[in-house]
């Protein structure tokens, strides 16, 4: 085989290989384009090592791509970007592919947009250890291989981060037709003015966090069901101001982002904004406001492949 053969049948291999390593990435980063870039930075060591000496490429792929995320992790920059208060995950349509395997709870819990917020507080050997346990089913000694660190030392990083992240949980999976009655029933309650009902459909210690569309350096955040009925009566009321700032009347669609319920504003096939519903014992316990345009983009190009239902609100 010549050499251009060899290069293309190693691209063909890494190629297989995207998805499932832009999946590890997005967890660990939390963000699409951070974990593309990371996937990229992977095709170019792949590119400049010896591959012959490559026994098992899939595992030699996924050393690289989480010792990648790590030093992201580690870097002063990302710190001062990631600091509590300021950041929210990127949403991601359910179906697109950087989300991942998804037959497990654990799996499917592992991206969703309250974890990999949760996930915030770990440590990034803990987080790393838990996205390759829980979301990718390595064992012990193939973790300690990636990593560099002992069984042990991977067993350890493990139980502290699912002691973290229980201690924070608020429920568990909510039944996917229950979720949409809900999420209908506040949007209608919002966008009729009726105060009552929405604090009525929200927990009592329910969390409402704003992006401020990009324009804040910290997270806009709201904890008292009567202080988030007001700011959503004044959010999802409609005015031309907001239809300048949208470019346009939004339809507005109920949708699964990161396999929570959620609603999407969309002028002419771009999404504008995206409300995230976390649902426990049948109430909204969690509120996620995403309207930053750089953080919707990847959002936006999987909705333009996405057959939608038809709008909850037509013209918004």
């Amino acid at each position: 085989m010549d050499s251009t053969a060899i290069d293309r049948f190693d691209t063909s291999r890494f190629e297989a290989s995207r998805n499932r390593l832009a999946s590890l990435a997005y967890r660990l980063l939390g963000s699409a384009v951070d974990a593309e870039d990371a996937v990229q930075d992977a095709f170019l060591h792949w590119q400049a090592a010896d591959r012959q000496r490559i026994r098992v490429p899939e595992a030699w792929l996924t050393k690289v791509v989480t010792n990648l995320c790590l030093d992201r992790l580690r870097s002063a920059q990302a710190r001062r970007e990631r600091t509590v208060g300021a950041w929210l995950p990127e949403p991601l349509l359910d179906g697109d592919p950087m989300l991942g395997p998804a037959a497990t709870f654990e799996q499917r819990e592992s991206v969703s947009l309250a974890v990999l917020t949760l996930m915030e507080r770990l440590s990034p050997f803990e987080r790393a250890v838990y996205v390759l346990r829980e979301a990718f089913s390595y064992n012990h000694a193939e973790i300690a291989e990636i990593l560099g660190i002992t069984e042990s030392a991977s067993q350890q990083h493990l139980h502290r981060a699912r002691r973290r992240i229980t201690a924070a949980r608020r429920g568990g999976e909510a039944d996917p037709a229950s979720a949409r009655r809900i999420v209908e029933e506040f949007l209608a309650a919002a966008t009729s003015g009726r105060t009552e009902r929405l604090v009525a459909l929200l927990t009592d210690d329910a969390t409402a966090i704003s992006d401020g569309a990009g324009l804040t350096k910290t997270l806009l955040r709201y904890d008292t069901p009567q202080r988030i009925a007001a700011i959503a009566r004044a959010g999802f009321t409609s005015t031309p101001a907001k239809q300048r700032l949208a470019g346009g009347v939004s339809a507005v669609h109920y949708a699964l982002v990161n396999g929570a319920p959620a609603i999407l504003f969309v002028p002419d096939d771009k999404v504008v904004g995206a409300v995230t519903f976390d649902i426990t014992d049948g109430k909204i316990a969690t509120l996620r406001g995403i309207a930053a345009p750089a953080r919707l983009v990847r959002l936006t190009e999987a909705w333009r492949r996405h057959e939608p239902d038809t709008p909850l609100i037509t013209q918004w």
